[in-house]
């Protein structure tokens, strides 16, 4: 008797262990599950208000977006990366990172190498100036110094207007370093977004800054940059225009901005 009540402790044992341990694997599973829910997402944070350090923390208009962007399409986002301008380019392409905000440009030879989301906010080009410039219009830029943000569509701009690589176009590794440059003396004027120049102006008031618009300067959106052939892309693509109608992505732009968005005039750019 007690041989077999010995024996039946011990089956009684086994079970439950082996229960337990299927139990175990299975709450394993879930956690690999959630973890692969969460996204690297890289960015270059010297870009305000788009993406910019606040005492130690990566904020702005682009990483309110991107996190509820995220959420929206069920993945998480813990934490965005300030890894630099050039390097987000290579650890997309290498996959190492999933996406990147940085208030992007979207153009055709990014389109060559990477995926884009469709367009989230509509930029252009303007030129930050002392306020005693003689400098009016983009024109005017011809035969003076101009300091901009290497690999931006600033440079391109510039390079279009006096030619690649010349000599006057004063290259920098973000726009914090150009604008340096031109309150220092060494550039007549900055070319850069909108966005930054605007709100560097808007900031710095007591440094008597000029921002100049001309249509020289073509129009420009920003998208969310993806690994060619990745599969977030729809999903993103998908979440973005939910953000879009359910007033997430007003409230954001409302609060970074302090105006309505055209969210009409960015959906239409997704047509054909």
């Amino acid at each position: 008797m007690k041989k077999s009540l010995l024996l039946l402790v011990f089956i009684a044992l086994f079970v439950t262990a082996c229960g337990t341990a299927e139990q175990s694997s299975g709450e394993a599973e879930v956690d690999t599950n959630d973890e692969a829910k969460t996204l690297r997402v890289v960015t270059n944070a010297t870009y305000a208000p788009m993406e910019y350090m606040d005492k130690g923390e990566v904020v702005g208009f682009d990483i309110d977006l991107i996190k509820a962007v995220a959420e929206e399409a069920g993945y998480k986002v813990e934490e965005v990366e300030h890894i630099g301008w050039d390097p987000i380019f290579v650890e997309i392409q290498n996959k190492r990172a999933d996406l990147a905000m940085a208030a992007i440009t979207i153009n055709e030879d990014r389109k060559e190498s990477y995926d884009f989301s469709v367009p989230y906010f509509l930029s252009t080009n303007k030129i930050l100036v002392p306020e005693d410039s003689e400098i009016q219009s983009a024109e005017d830029l011809i035969g003076k110094i101009v300091a901009v943000q290497n690999g931006t569509t600033g440079q391109e701009a510039m390079d279009r207007l006096i030619g690649r690589n010349h000599s006057d176009i004063k290259k920098f590794e973000d726009n914090n370093l150009a604008i340096m440059e031109m309150e220092s003396g060494g550039a007549a004027a900055v070319v850069a977004d909108n966005a930054v120049v605007d709100e560097y102006a808007k900031n710095n008031s007591e440094k008597n800054l000029n921002v100049i618009e001309d249509d020289t300067f073509e129009s420009e959106f920003y998208g969310i940059l993806f690994p060619k052939g990745s599969e977030l892309v729809e999903e993103f693509n998908n979440a973005l225009n939910a953000v879009f109608d359910n007033g997430t992505y007003t409230e954001i732009y409302q609060k970074w901005f302090g105006v309505d968005p055209n969210i009409q005039f960015l959906k239409e750019q997704q047509e054909g």
